[in-house]
């Protein structure tokens, strides 16, 4: 059974960089996919460049923002649970109810987008208790086992396949209402299938367990205390950026071919891998680095709010019910609109972060998390 170490947890700011870089991350890769609206319709305005963009941003983007997020979810439940331990506290239950808000919050945004993370990082997180009673080998085993995508793996093996008609019976009504409905319209076709759609895509993607994976190792890493600048942790993730960095360029030459649908979620983590270990070795070797990254450490601290954020304002730029800008921008247009949407959001917390401590969902979320038990029970 793991046992706290007593070492006090200061905040890691390259963790809050981290955070910045995947949301806003996050927001480029909405934009290019018009925030879930796909169009056989003619755009308006379009560029030559647009396949090249959409490409690049794709390799780089794709399945890697929303895994950075969930491994610091899984850094940030082990500074908290930690931190409770070293006070004789079980936090357990406390981060039972904190998950239950969570789920809350991400039903509020999936009426707005249909592919929120939220409740699914809500359920995930649940499964993080469990796992933290552990011993950090055990741990380690499980990190490997999720690591080699052991439900691709076995359907290659096997030779099942996955039915997946029911996802695209799904998506196609979401797209109908995204296109032509009334935001209620869209709110209430999210709530309704946005859930089943998410999962069967998880499964279609490889994320099912590679998220749970990037949760656990998050947490992992809080354990060995790896992005902390201490001892010899910056020569560790130097040698993680080579072999990540050598392991990105071998399977960008290699032709996947039949063996695409498990090789290709381990090509995904293996760049997620590559950026973060790339960032973490930046920020403490080189001071001009970690100067130029404040400005993302900002944007990190009020991640929930600018995720809740983004969807509100990108889904009424592109929806039906909005602008429309679905029919309009091709995707360097709407990359643009994506940088456009991360500055404004940025003003926002700078300007918040000039008159209060926390973000506004953060401070909700921070207050709600520790009320006390017969308020809980009053709500």
């Amino acid at each position: 059974m793991y046992i706290s170490r007593n070492i006090p947890n200061t905040r890691i700011d390259v963790a809050d960089a981290l955070r910045g870089i995947a949301v806003a991350g996050i927001i480029l890769y909405h934009s290019v996919e018009h925030f879930n609206i796909f169009t056989d319709e003619p755009i308006v305005h379009t560029l030559p460049c647009d396949q090249q963009v959409a490409s690049v941003l794709a390799w780089l983007f794709s399945g890697k923002m929303y895994g950075i997020f969930a491994m610091l979810f899984g850094l940030s439940f082990f500074i908290m649970n930690d931190n409770q331990q070293q006070k004789g506290k079980n936090f357990s239950g406390r981060f039972t109810w904190r998950m239950c808000l969570l789920f809350m919050f991400g039903v509020i945004n999936m009426a707005f987008y249909d592919g929120d993370i939220l409740m699914f990082y809500a359920l995930y997180g649940l499964l993080l208790i469990p796992v933290s009673y552990l011993p950090s080998r055990a741990v380690w085993c499980i990190i490997a086992l999720l690591a080699i995508q052991p439900v691709e793996l076995f359907c290659l093996l096997t030779g099942i396949t996955m039915d997946y008609s029911t996802m695209w019976e799904q998506y196609a009504l979401l797209l109908d209402m995204h296109a032509h409905g009334t935001f209620w319209e869209n709110a209430t076709t999210n709530l309704r299938y946005g859930f089943t759609e998410n999962l069967w895509f998880n499964v279609f993607s490889g994320r099912l367990t590679q998220l749970l994976c990037l949760f656990i190792l998050g947490m992992q890493l809080g354990r060995q205390r790896l992005f902390y600048d201490e001892g010899r942790h910056l020569h560790v993730w130097h040698v993680m950026v080579i072999i990540s960095a050598t392991a990105v360029v071998v399977l960008s030459l290699v032709d996947f071919g039949g063996l695409a649908v498990w090789l290709t979620p381990v090509y995904n983590l293996v760049i997620l891998w590559m950026i973060v270990s790339a960032v973490v070795s930046a920020w403490y070797a080189f001071h001009g680095v970690r100067r130029a990254l404040r400005h993302l450490c900002t944007f990190g601290r009020m991640s929930l709010t600018n995720y809740l954020l983004q969807s509100v304002i990108g889904c009424f730029i592109f929806c039906g019910y909005g602008l429309a800008c679905y029919r309009l921008l091709g995707v360097t247009y709407a990359v643009l609109v994506g940088v456009a949407m991360v500055v404004s959001q940025y003003l926002f917390c700078l300007y918040w972060f000039s008159n209060y401590q926390r973000g506004p969902l953060e401070g909700l979320w921070r207050r709600l998390t520790w009320m006390k038990a017969e308020h809980i029970l009053h709500l």
